[in-house]
């Protein structure tokens, strides 16, 4: 889930121990790199605040460069940055696959499980930032989408319900430079409820 609203850093929501993800690498993830971006969001959210309410900058707006345009541009980092994050964390601490309506969507769309792990691991192997299961709903279905970066790659009207986070920080104390051998402990340590949950209520929402 997003942040909440008081924008603060949400805690893990599982012990820091997992199968091939070890506590120093969750130690640096989720207490140094997602509390910054927490805070980070905060920042930058006060500045346009700030600046909204005095009118200052506001003239001096520029599309090649101006305060106004980079405040704006950290702005979608950053709270990508929070929000990816969260989707990532509150999907670990599990060991199971998805039962119920999530595993037939799944399996109605790719052909089989086993093709949509496949599917959803090959996409992070070859994107450099996230891959993200969702629903879609210009299309009113699920759909796998690969990001380069937090503000990269998304797709207005899409909701996240399984996000995998495949840059180098997440993997490479564990695993070096596999990232395969990563993806796969991943896979051991899910946790679908949130994202089930998340599926049940937004199937069939459509913005069409």
């Amino acid at each position: 889930m997003p942040s909440s609203a008081d924008d603060q850093a949400r805690p893990l929501p599982f012990s820091k121990e997992l199968d091939g993800i070890s506590k120093k690498t969750i130690d640096i993830h989720h207490d140094k790199l997602y509390v910054g971006y927490v805070n980070k969001m905060k920042e930058v959210g006060q500045k346009i605040k700030e600046m909204a309410a005095a009118g200052t900058g506001l003239d001096a707006a520029n599309q090649t460069y101006s305060d106004l345009r980079a405040l704006r541009n950290g702005e979608t980092f950053a709270v990508n940055g929070v929000y990816l994050h969260e989707y990532y964390f509150e999907a670990l601490g599990g060991a199971g696959e998805p039962a119920g309506a999530l595993r037939d969507a799944i399996v109605e769309k790719f052909g089989s499980w086993e093709k949509f792990v496949a599917m959803f691991s090959a996409t992070g192997m070859a994107v450099r930032g996230w891959v993200v299961l969702c629903w879609d709903a210009q299309l009113g279905r699920l759909k796998l989408y690969g990001c380069d970066a937090h503000d990269q790659g998304g797709v207005w009207g899409c909701i996240p319900l399984l996000v995998l986070d495949v840059y180098e920080h997440a993997y490479f104390i564990d695993h070096g430079s596999d990232r395969k051998a990563y993806i796969q402990a991943w896979w051991k340590n899910l946790d679908w409820k949130a994202a089930t949950e998340r599926f049940n209520n937004v199937k069939g929402l459509s913005a069409r």
